[in-house]
């Protein structure tokens, strides 16, 4: 027969990856609100698993109590005369100051428990909530499955505890015009005040996770097919420097010495020139760089993708080394 801290571990479990496939899901009004109900009680059950563990499984650590001086403090009965139980935010505040809650866990709790708790009494319609519990949401996810490893040794890697990134879930439409109500301007306050701080990075806790999209060139069957266009309706997704510079990571030197290496019959001619430049306005292959980014008017420089050498192999005839044609390094 299992101990009461792991029957409730397990439940805990339940509960948590119930929230993550309703976040997962597609769309649909109600989801954010839906996972934070669902993740607020995963965390509850966990910390009454741990509260548990702490007092050798006495059932009765849980009850709350009330009367004093003399009299010896009696159960506090709900409205049906069941015993009523410690809250998630007694739990989470005692396991604080016990040191065994992380700081940054506790924090994450307060801003979920809040979101928990205004999501029951009136509706978030504004598009900044949405990101907002993608970072704080996937931050519970992270410390749940952190705590659950600390405190039970849970091995939690067969179930999929992760939140499906905004970019592929549900794109956030432009915000300009909402009116913030004064209830959603208090609660984004009180979120941002929590989560600014300087913790570890390397730390398994967390209070909010940023999610970071990038596009990787990948031969994977399940990767997610992204294409470069210049169409002003499509929806826009913007490259860091860096990651523009690692996507054209060839300048006009390099290129030439690539095709060089690649083709038997190249020379850097007219015929060059000509195809070179007939590609360079296409996204796909090159991209006009700033030299210096925090001056539109510097000057620039182009670069170019590795994809532009397919157009190429359309023109040339490729090098062999043992009847196998040579890839681009």
């Amino acid at each position: 027969m299992k101990a009461r801290s792991r029957e409730l571990l397990d439940r805990a479990i339940a509960a948590m990856v119930a929230a993550i496939e309703i976040y997962n899901k597609p769309d649909f009004s109600y989801r954010a609100e839906s996972f934070a109900i669902l993740a607020t009680n995963a965390w509850e059950l966990l910390l009454k698993a741990k509260w548990l563990a702490e007092h050798n499984n006495r059932i009765s650590c849980l009850y709350v109590r009330q009367g004093g001086g003399t009299k010896r403090k009696r159960i506090k009965k709900t409205a049906a005369g069941n015993p009523m139980t410690h809250s998630l935010d007694y739990l989470a505040s005692k396991l604080r100051e016990q040191g065994a809650l992380n700081e940054q866990a506790y924090r994450n709790l307060r801003i979920l428990s809040e979101f928990r708790d205004s999501a029951v009494h009136f509706y978030h319609q504004n598009p900044q909530f949405a990101e907002r519990l993608q970072e704080i949401g996937a931050a519970a996810v992270k410390n749940f499955s952190s705590a659950a490893r600390e405190w039970f040794k849970a091995e939690l890697s067969r179930y999929n505890f992760y939140l499906l990134p905004l970019a592929f879930v549900s794109p956030l439409q432009s915000a300009e015009g909402v009116i913030l109500s004064g209830e959603e301007k208090r609660f984004l306050k009180f979120v941002n005040g929590l989560s600014q701080d300087d913790h570890d990075p390397a730390s398994p806790y967390s209070v909010a996770v940023n999610v970071e999209v990038r596009f990787v060139k990948s031969k994977s069957a399940t990767a997610a097919p992204v294409r470069i266009t210049t169409d002003p309706t499509a929806p826009a997704v913007r490259l860091t420097e860096e990651q523009i510079r690692e996507k054209y990571p060839w300048d006009y030197a390099e290129l030439t010495k690539k095709c060089q290496k690649r083709y038997s019959n190249f020379k850097v001619d007219r015929d060059y020139h000509r195809l070179r430049k007939s590609l360079e306005s296409d996204l796909r292959y090159a991209h006009v760089r700033l030299l210096d980014p925090a001056k539109p008017n510097s000057q620039k420089k182009l670069f170019f993708n590795p994809n532009i050498l397919q157009e190429f192999d359309k023109h040339y005839a490729p090098k062999t080394d043992g009847g196998r044609a040579q890839t681009p390094n």
